[in-house]
């Protein structure tokens, strides 16, 4: 009697293993099946907003480096240089420029061939990428306010505080001088930019630069109008945008408050025009 019933025991005991065997991995491909692969191109990052037929979402997935540092040597911040060609030299470290950036986003979306650069913006102008840390760029007379920054070869800006540089250059000796309050909060525009053709215009990538300020859903935030649709986003992150015409396409950005305001600045609002081609 003893005998049968440890016999008995036994088999239950291996029969509530195997069901608890099988439960885990059916637990466990359910999971797989749900949960976003990381490093399968940009992950939605919270919500998906769909309006006027685009879709349009934050992502966070690509590879980070905290510990990357970008610095401006020259011009120096504050310092006067002669109008024309300005020499410009970077001390950078943690970061590989002409690197491609080793995540599959970089399949993804527009990419540079060069790989990892720097994006110059003088006075909120389109950006000039620069593959080396040194090299000559031409300023007109006046004052200017210089955002220098870290870029993955798609394009996409680091936005930790090291990663970026900003100061107010002054070229000759302009009649008129720019009141630039280099602690207030500012926005800068960065892509989409240019002309996309073919499989790169299926996820256009919308990113910014934010110095002095962040973005939350009861504090400051961007508004975005995309070919007359808007869209209110409160994280800074890159965004994608779906659902693009092909031809030309209008995006404005402007720094709100969380009434609705404008937030002072000199580049807290800009109007950018962009193109998608087909491919050939």
């Amino acid at each position: 009697m003893k005998k049968t019933y440890l016999l008995l025991a036994s088999a239950l005991m291996i029969g509530f293993t195997a069901c608890d065997t099988a439960r885990q991995t059916q637990d466990t491909d359910t999971q797989a099946t749900t949960t976003p692969i990381r490093g399968a191109g940009p992950v939605p990052a919270g919500p998906v907003m769909s309006k006027g037929g685009l879709r349009v979402f934050a992502f966070d997935n690509s590879q980070n480096y905290p510990e990357s540092m970008l610095r401006l040597n020259v011009p120096p911040a504050g310092g006067v240089v002669e109008p024309g060609p300005v020499q410009f030299d970077y001390d950078l470290s943690n970061y590989q420029l002409t690197r491609m950036t080793p995540h599959s986003n970089s399949e993804h979306l527009a990419n540079s061939g060069q790989g990892q650069h720097i994006h110059n913006i003088v006075d909120n102008e389109p950006y000039t990428a620069h593959y080396e840390t040194e090299f000559m760029k031409d300023l007109e007379e006046g004052d200017h306010v210089i955002l220098s920054f870290l870029s993955r070869s798609y394009h996409e800006s680091l936005k930790h505080k090291g990663a970026y540089d900003l100061r107010v250059v002054t070229a000759g000796k302009p009649a008129e001088r720019m009141d630039f309050d280099t602690n207030a909060p500012h926005m800068f525009y960065s892509r989409p930019k240019g002309e996309y053709t073919g499989a790169d215009t299926e996820q256009v990538m919308l990113d910014f630069y934010l110095v002095n300020t962040d973005l939350s859903a009861n504090g400051n935030k961007v508004r975005a109008t995309i070919n007359g649709t808007e869209f209110v986003l409160n994280r800074w992150l890159p965004y994608i945008m779906e659902g693009l015409p092909m031809g030309e396409n209008t995006i404005q950005l402007e720094l709100i408050d969380n009434n609705g305001n404008v937030i002072p600045g000199p580049f807290n609002t800009v109007t950018r025009t962009f193109t998608l081609k087909p491919a050939a």
